[in-house]
């Protein structure tokens, strides 16, 4: 009997996983609609600036944007001049505040 109990909860808990998991979204926070869809313009807008550039390793640069336009940058680059052509892109980009950078170097092996 205690087995089967056991078992229910974990079935339990299992099922209850993901729908903890789904309150946590961060996007919950945003104070109004427009707001949301300017941060989904400027941060499209950057991911289009980094995928014109001929550069691979900018392709695995995630870009977000919060609601007063500071655009954080994060995932990894080959070296630190892509890192800084990454933020000098940003930076470029109209209704970009500022650039917050966590962008980490790969390394070499």
């Amino acid at each position: 009997m205690k087995t089967k109990l056991i078992a229910a909860c974990f079935v339990i808990g299992a099922l209850m996983a993901p729908v903890i998991g789904y309150s946590a979204d961060s996007d919950t926070d945003r104070s109004h609609p427009k707001a949301y869809v300017k941060d989904s313009v400027i941060t499209t807008k950057v991911k289009a600036k980094l995928a014109e550039e001929k550069v691979m390793s900018l392709v695995h640069i995630k870009v977000d944007t919060d609601s007063n336009g500071i655009v954080w940058l994060s995932g990894t680059a080959d070296n630190q001049e892509a890192v800084d052509k990454a933020t000098a892109i940003a930076h470029d980009t109209e209704g970009v505040s500022s650039v917050e950078n966590h962008i980490k170097i790969k390394k070499a092996y």
